[in-house]
């Protein structure tokens, strides 16, 4: 069964950040329970819905997957296209799923990262990093954090997608307001919405060029400095 990797906010200690895979409570709202080592048989409620979201996430993971159809994803679990169809209303729904999971992962991590980290322009720089790190680790998900698995999905997914950007560059905003405010800048607003813009046109830019390489060339490639580059 695939799973998703967790990724450590960096600079906290492991043991502090609660465990984020697609197999745990992280995404409990949607009625995701825990599947440890399922058993033979039928499956129990809700596991179903979490292997076909596993499912999903692992064709992701295939470099030249062409556009995924319910069928392909029935034929891979081994059950008929209804079966998929009485857990999730359409697959936009199953992406969803994979969206909120990343959503919630990456939320966590930028909100410990925002509450623990005093230095701003290293909140700056942590945030974009275990962006990039959760992409890299979970190539399925940095197709479609990157839009190319949602290129021919309902609109609403990309709107969606979109929006994940766009609360990400919110953050950023506040930690390089507080940069430029104690550089003495006469514009501390505009510098901030600026340098942001950038630092999430990068990491769009990372992880296309992550999945466009067949995902070859690692996101975190030279990342500190390219960091150090964009947020002095």
């Amino acid at each position: 069964m695939n799973s998703i990797s967790e990724v450590p906010d960096p600079g906290v200690a492991t043991s502090t950040v609660e465990p984020l895979t697609l197999i745990t409570a992280a995404l409990a709202t949607q009625g995701l329970a825990l599947v440890a080592a399922a058993p033979r048989g039928r499956p129990r409620p809700g596991e179903r819905r979490v292997q076909i979201l596993q499912a999903l996430a692992g064709m992701l993971e295939q470099p030249a997957a062409d556009r995924i159809t319910t069928a392909a994803l029935a034929a891979r679990l081994g059950v008929s296209e209804a079966a998929l169809y009485r857990h999730f209303a359409s697959k936009a729904q199953m992406y969803e799923g994979l969206i909120e999971f990343i959503e919630q992962s990456i939320y966590t991590l930028v909100n410990q990262i925002s509450e623990r980290e005093g230095d701003a322009r290293t909140q700056a720089q942590r945030i974009v990093t275990v962006l990039l790190q959760f992409g890299e680790r979970n190539p399925g998900m940095a197709r479609v954090m990157a839009g190319d698995a949602l290129a021919f999905e309902n609109e609403r997914l990309s709107a969606r997608m979109n929006q994940f950007f766009d609360r990400i560059e919110s953050q950023l905003r506040q930690s390089l307001r507080a940069v430029a405010e104690s550089a003495g800048s006469d514009t501390p607003t505009v510098d901030a919405h600026a340098q942001a813009s950038v630092l999430v046109a990068f990491a769009m830019g990372r992880l296309q060029r992550y999945v466009r390489s067949g995902f070859k060339r690692s996101p975190t490639e030279q990342l500190d400095a390219a960091l150090r580059l964009l947020t002095r």
